[in-house]
């Protein structure tokens, strides 16, 4: 524990930080700041009716919202509080906005060099180190890199999440909600991909609505103490020496820490969901998936944050992470709340684990190794069980490591492959500026080279 905490405090102070800050900042600018001045634009493409073939452009929004919209949102948020202070989410505001521009490229670029397969797209990462850079040994790497990250480790950290809150709800065991869990994963799982996108479409959208309405309610309750809180946030986001939490680097590191286990911007997990959408535009997947990011961090991680910072209990408790947010939402609406926050905690973190296991479930069909993936589903349902009953603080030690080598890891891709993204992103922007619907072909790009699924008249129909 020692050792991965020596690891990550490197990571996380020295080089993430830095990397995330520049590269999101670099893209701002390289694409016009259409991560802030198309947000509308983000919403209308969500609508859009696919065209009848593969997964929506709202299905794969689901599923990649279904990812990031997991304990990040309320154990993850609530971590940062008690870690670094209210000022945290500040920090977390802030790496969306930047952090915006590198979800807008990576999907951009998913949907470039996407592939048909087993009758629907495929994609991600892996996928664009092979096809763009011409690099497969980067991209099974990265494959590697992923489906341990998402279908052993975040996995893990979700189930950890719901069997510690019913434990401390109701004092439930955590082998015996472990064994629950495991076996309403499997059947899940077993499923098959379409079930993943029909359960994640039902399920986060309901989920998420009834809690912004809550934290909603919890605001309005306490309105007068609006001017506060904020001050609260802003004056401890700069604090050299916070009165709760630590000091302005700590505040810092775990706003975008778990800013960034939260909407996963530059990780390279939602161009993986955004890739299997259908569209006439591979900047439209760009715009769907970083609606994602704003929405799981400026609305759900913001509710969680004001429904801790409006009840008041902050610095009363000695409660942390998703004990925190559970205190927090039972003092304001009382047992009706804590009824309330168990069935969204289950959900937020049942729908990770789809969603997660849909990654990897990508990532071992570019190894073209059919033979991966019984042993994958074995391992993956192991892992939730070992996450469900293991430590919490070790948990989030391995998700915050191999967090780190993910987003470096795709970073250093989506910086190489900046040329193709522009160039996509431009195209897109100059022919809405026309009034019309942009429709995408591989000439658009002065090197085609690597692209299959897009030809001279657009989208190759499955």
């Amino acid at each position: 524990m020692i050792f991965l905490n020596t690891i990550n405090g490197v990571l996380w102070s020295y080089v993430l930080i830095v990397v995330l800050l520049v590269s999101g900042v670099y893209f701002t600018f390289a694409l016009k700041f259409s991560n802030i001045t198309q947000i509308k634009e983000m919403f209308r493409v969500m609508m859009e009716k696919g065209n009848g073939k593969g997964v929506s452009p709202f299905q794969a929004f689901c599923i990649s919202a279904g990812s990031k919209v997991g304990t990040g949102s309320l154990a993850g948020v609530a971590l940062a509080i008690s870690v670094g202070g209210p000022g945290s989410i500040f920090w977390m505001w802030v790496l969306a906005l930047v952090a915006g521009s590198l979800s807008l490229v990576e999907n951009t670029l998913a949907q470039i060099y996407k592939k048909k397969k087993d009758g629907i797209f495929i994609g991600g990462p892996a996928y664009y180190m092979e096809m763009g850079m011409n690099k497969k040994y980067l991209g099974i790497a990265f494959s590697i890199l992923i489906t341990v990250t998402y279908g052993f480790i975040f996995n893990a950290v979700q189930a950890n999440t719901i069997t510690v809150a019913f434990e401390n709800a109701y004092g439930m065991s955590r082998l015996h909600g472990a064994i629950i869990l495991t076996i309403l994963t499997g059947a899940i799982i077993y499923g098959g991909v379409s079930r993943i996108a029909k359960v994640s479409e039902i399920i986060v959208p309901v989920m998420g609505v009834f809690y912004l309405l809550v934290a909603i309610f919890i605001v309005l309750k306490n309105i007068t103490m609006l001017p506060d809180v904020f001050s609260l946030i802003m004056t401890n986001a700069f604090s050299a020496n916070a009165a709760m939490g630590g000091t302005l680097g700590v505040i810092i590191m775990e706003g975008i820490k778990r800013g960034l286990f939260s909407n996963e911007a530059g990780m390279g997990s939602t161009p993986n969901a955004g890739a299997s959408a259908s569209t006439n535009h591979p900047f439209k997947q760009g715009l769907v998936q970083t609606l994602g990011v704003y929405v799981t961090t400026l609305a759900i991680c913001s509710a969680t944050a004001f429904i801790i910072l409006f009840s008041g209990i902050l610095g009363k408790t000695n409660a942390q992470g998703i004990a925190l947010t559970q205190e927090a939402i039972t003092h304001e609406i009382g047992i009706f709340g804590k009824i309330f926050l168990i069935i969204c905690i289950f959900l937020f973190a049942f729908s990770s684990i789809i969603g997660n296991y849909y990654y990897g479930v990508v990532n071992i069909a570019y190894t073209e190794n059919k033979k991966l993936l019984k042993p994958f589903k074995i391992l993956a349902l192991t892992m939730v069980f070992w996450g469900a009953i293991k430590d919490a603080p070790f948990v989030w030690a391995m998700a915050d490591l191999f967090m780190a080598f993910m987003a470096l890891f795709n970073i250093y891709a989506i910086t190489k492959l900046r040329k193709p993204a522009q160039e996509a992103v431009l195209h897109y922007l100059s022919e809405r500026k026309k009034g019309k619907d942009p429709v995408f072909t591989k000439n658009v790009l002065s090197n085609p080279q690597g692209v299959e699924s897009w030809d001279e008249k657009g989208e190759i129909s499955l």
